[in-house]
């Protein structure tokens, strides 16, 4: 191997500041220690075979070095090679923070959204789950317990139907609410008087039929298709209606349906009728805290008793799968108030699990009102008795991921009884499918296997912008899978 282009090792990190910035926020560091003149002094070389980072502050240094990648395609060598700058150099700050604060994060120096990449990453190797686990243990100082729980997934995960490039997920937005959630930072608005979801509709309607055919041309199979939000089932009966049938003409055959019933004040026998008739077979009823006091804090506007009820509705029409959501970490919650939530969930026995921990987005309403919330630790004992609590239900781990700002440096887990793991769960999280995705802020994706890399097409996330310019969402999508003209 000819010595590398010392410049290669410059132009990996022009961009990464943002991510090493978020690791000194991992350690509570303040985000002050990088104006100049910096607390952090790296230094990076490139050697005869290995590329090395030295950070270090006041009296304290940490270095590391790995290997540089060589390939035979001069494209995959350049990405190859980027990828592993920034993982090391991620790392050797990591090094220094645990120094200077003698803390472990859980997820030691990871701080992706997909640590079962990892995981899954080692065993497609040939390593056996036990040296996975030790791999991430040693060199991602990730806490044995977190790293035998991707072990865990990962397994889950290799039995269910291989996704590929012969597949596409759709994904289909709904971005109305009935109230908008304390914490909620996502694309979406309150219903209100309903003056938006006419012309919303018929927009979607619009891509649909002219995005649709984008999966046949492309020589690919509907593999899981899930209707998110938003709340879909916020929409009046007859759109709602709509939208199904929609689903029903342009999308049969999926081998997964499932739609986002989160909140119980929005369904009706109606709805969940209309849901079975259409062949969705799982739903999400969301109730996030089973204590009354806590979901007037968030602005849920339902009560506890509605969800029992609208779990009881759904069995009684014959729902096959109803997932719940819960939260650990909101505001004013203790451990007694959590466990008062699980002895919930055993009780309405869903047939998946997914306990998130609380993140908050500087965009939400809580985090800029300043809420008072559970500390890391106590928010880290109430995920561990969301585990044990799915463990009680007969479940295991099927999925997992993670956002910033989570409290305790945590992460959100999907489980769920054998047979009913989320298909689209797992392709969302992974990266494993094409995503096909519509409506107000829909990302689509498409997967680059033998190049290892992702392009995306977004959807405006305004819902006036999206009404206003669905040809051009039409036109993103087609540019995206190349069958515009087709």
């Amino acid at each position: 191997m000819t010595k590398p282009d010392p410049a290669e090792l410059n132009a990996a990190l022009q961009t990464i500041h943002p991510e090493l910035l978020a690791m000194t926020r991992l350690f509570g560091l303040p985000d002050e220690y990088w104006n100049p003149p910096a607390r952090y002094v790296m230094r990076a070389e490139t050697l005869s075979d290995a590329y090395q980072i030295t950070f270090s502050s006041d009296h304290l240094a940490a270095g590391r070095q790995i290997p540089i990648p060589c390939e035979e395609d001069p494209r995959l060598q350049s990405l190859h090679r980027r990828r592993a700058v920034r993982r090391l150099c991620k790392q050797t700050l990591y090094d220094l923070c645990r120094q200077i604060t003698d803390i472990h994060p859980p997820w030691g120096s990871l701080t992706g959204v997909r640590p079962t990449h990892l995981m899954l990453e080692a065993l497609a190797e040939g390593l056996s789950p036990e040296e996975s686990v030790s791999r991430l243990v040693r060199d991602y100082d990730v806490l044995p317990p977190k790293a035998e729980l991707l072990a865990e997934i990962a397994a889950i995960q290799r039995q269910l139907p291989a996704p590929g490039d012969s597949f596409m997920d759709v994904y289909i937005g709904i971005p109305f609410c009935t109230t908008r959630c304390a914490y909620c930072s996502f694309s979406s608005g309150e219903i209100g008087d309903g003056h938006l979801v006419t012309p919303y509709m018929d927009a979607l309607e619009r891509e649909i039929r002219a995005c649709a055919p984008i999966i046949r041309q492309t020589g690919r199979s509907l593999r899981a298709l899930y209707v998110g939000g938003g709340t879909p089932t916020a929409l009046p009966l007859a759109d709602f209606r709509r939208l199904l049938t929609l689903i029903r003409e342009f999308f049969p055959s999926a081998r997964e349906y499932t739609v986002e019933a989160g909140r119980p004040d929005t369904l009706s026998r109606e709805k969940l009728r209309a849901i079975r008739e259409a062949g969705i077979s799982r739903i999400s009823i969301n109730p996030q805290t089973m204590n009354d006091r806590t979901l007037r804090v968030i602005g849920r506007a339902h009560t506890a008793e509605q969800v029992q009820e609208a779990y009881a509705l759904a069995r009684e029409e014959q729902i096959p799968h109803i997932n719940m959501d819960v939260i650990a970490g909101l505001p004013g919650e203790n451990e007694d108030d959590f466990r008062r939530t699980m002895a919930e969930a055993v009780r309405l026995h869903p047939e998946s699990l997914t306990v998130h921990t609380l993140a908050l987005k500087r965009s939400s309403r809580m985090s800029l009102e300043n809420a008072p919330l559970p500390d890391g630790d106590m928010t880290a004992r109430m995920v561990m008795d969301g585990l044990q609590t799915a463990r009680k239900l007969g479940m295991s781990p099927y999925y997992l991921y993670r956002q910033k700002y989570m409290a305790g440096n945590l992460e959100n887990t999907g489980y769920a009884l054998p047979g009913h793991a989320c298909l689209y769960n797992v392709d969302m999280m992974e990266e494993t499918s094409h995503i096909l995705a519509l409506g107000a802020g829909g990302i689509s994706k498409r997967i680059w296997p033998e190049e290892g890399h992702i392009t995306r097409a977004p959807n405006v996330s305004n819902i006036g912008d999206y009404i206003a310019r669905v040809e051009e969402m039409i036109r993103r999508k087609e540019e995206l899978f190349e069958t515009a003209g087709s």
